[in-house]
């Protein structure tokens, strides 16, 4: 298994998760998002990637996108740790919190956007930090309050880590580089506390990647 991915992407972050939850075996390939106007339009990377978006994972000879779409096809290729309930009801918490990460706060504030909105909007670096500030605040409000209405439990959904806790704690990451205080969120803040005991997230970390700036 072969994993492209670079150390800052939350999309990568998700899916190194799911690998060392798993306790997958991968290979980490960087890609660097800035490098050289973008490493991710490459040829090369674009005929894995015609999005020219990490992560990708390769496996048995497929090239996959999509973080959300990867975690699942690890859970149903290696359901010894599983990451979605069996449950229907839970199943369909468990995505619809993970989604309100991946399609309500990190496209709205992710490198592209940010970049159009620098570049072609013009738009001033303090409006910048108010518009990324703003999604990842609503966002954030949303999950806290669907969390707090929920029987409470150790993590997103339950008392083992899911689909939801790895999409949740790369997005708390985020908001801290935004220049937010993620206890704002208590309930939130106690889940990442509680993943970031476990291995799996700390190894996920983009600090201990190969391609990081600190490395």
């Amino acid at each position: 298994m072969r994993l492209y991915s670079y150390f800052r992407s939350s999309a990568a972050y998700r899916v190194r998760i799911a690998l060392h939850l798993k306790g997958l075996d991968f290979e980490y390939v960087a890609v660097h998002l800035l490098r050289g106007g973008g490493e991710q339009f490459g040829t090369a990377f674009q005929a894995l990637s015609p999005q020219a978006q990490v992560p990708v994972l390769e496996d048995d000879g497929a090239a996959l996108t999509q973080s959300l779409a990867i975690i699942e096809y690890l859970d149903e290729c290696h359901p010894a740790v599983p990451l979605l309930p069996r449950e229907p009801l839970q199943r369909a918490r468990v995505r619809a919190l993970a989604l309100a990460v991946a399609c309500d706060i990190h496209p709205l504030n992710n490198l592209r956007v940010r970049r159009y909105l620098a570049e072609r909007l013009r738009v001033d670096e303090p409006a910048r930090n108010a518009w990324i500030q703003h999604w990842i605040r609503l966002g954030l409000d949303g999950i806290e309050a669907a969390i707090a209405a929920a029987p409470r439990a150790a993590y997103c959904a339950g008392d083992a880590p899911t689909l939801a806790d790895c999409c949740l704690i790369p997005q708390l990451f985020n908001a801290r580089l935004a220049g937010l205080d993620t206890g704002a969120w208590p309930n939130l803040a106690r889940i990442d506390a509680a993943c970031q005991a476990l291995e799996g997230f700390r190894r996920a970390h983009p600090a201990l990647q190969p391609d990081s700036e600190g490395a």
